[in-house]
């Protein structure tokens, strides 16, 4: 596993100021015009692109929750995209607003809104579901689905979502810990693939996340050189 950085392979030039255009002529071969000088141009821009590990899986059950596993977080990860696009337009829309009794209105429209627009979707998810959703309304945001609750109503609100979650098992408070989790891990797996394959459309990720060290801790989890062996 590396990245693969945009690669800029062109003849080496300085230009200092002037306008560079890209030309492309009957043969399909492509020039650089600077300063009406035509330079022939052999090489072309290359987008960003993140080689990924082959998927290895050391039992049966290990590849069926795999996939039982990628097929709820591509099923879950569209809400948690809206979620963190519905919170980037409220916060911009709040900051609009020259009084905190306004905002309040606002917010507490919105929040109104998002929760009729979801309520029908969450109620068929299943308990699975709704977990790795809260962690990805963590990943895409960069703050819990309790925090978000009790800043944008109140925290008697948030303290009530988070006792009848926990009646399916899920908390509010979950934060996205591949570092940690394997799970969360697994599921940062699946998105870089279905955002390669186009799946999924990505967005940016709130946390500070470095999938190639991510991938490097995991997959070399537990092996250790024959000199760490004899040491322990």
């Amino acid at each position: 596993m590396k990245y693969i950085l945009p690669l800029l392979l062109v003849f080496p030039m300085l230009i200092f100021g002037q306008t560079l255009e890209i030309e492309q002529d009957s043969t399909h071969v492509e020039y650089m015009i600077v300063k009406g000088d035509s330079i022939p141009r052999e090489a072309i821009n290359l987008d960003e692109v993140m080689l990924l590990h082959k998927l290895k899986f050391d039992s049966k059950e290990n590849r069926r929750r795999y996939y039982i596993l990628k097929r709820k977080t591509i099923k879950v990860y569209p809400y948690a995209k809206m979620a963190a696009e519905r919170l980037d337009s409220l916060t911009k829309q709040l900051a609009t607003l020259d009084s905190k009794r306004k905002q309040r209105r606002y917010a507490k429209k919105v929040q109104k809104y998002i929760e009729n627009e979801f309520s029908a979707e969450l109620k068929k998810m299943t308990r699975t579901e709704g977990q790795i959703l809260i962690k990805l309304i963590n990943r895409q945001t960069g703050e819990t689905a309790f925090s978000l609750i009790k800043e944008l109503r109140s925290g008697w609100r948030a303290f009530w979502f988070n006792n009848t979650a926990y009646f399916f098992d899920i908390s509010l408070k979950r934060e996205f810990d591949p570092e940690n989790e394997k799970e969360d891990y697994l599921i940062e797996d699946i998105l870089q693939r279905n955002f390669q394959n186009g799946v999924l459309k990505e967005q940016k990720s709130a946390l500070d996340l470095d999938f190639y060290e991510l991938s490097n801790k995991w997959l070399n989890d537990g092996k250790k050189s024959p000199e760490t062996k004899q040491k322990t």
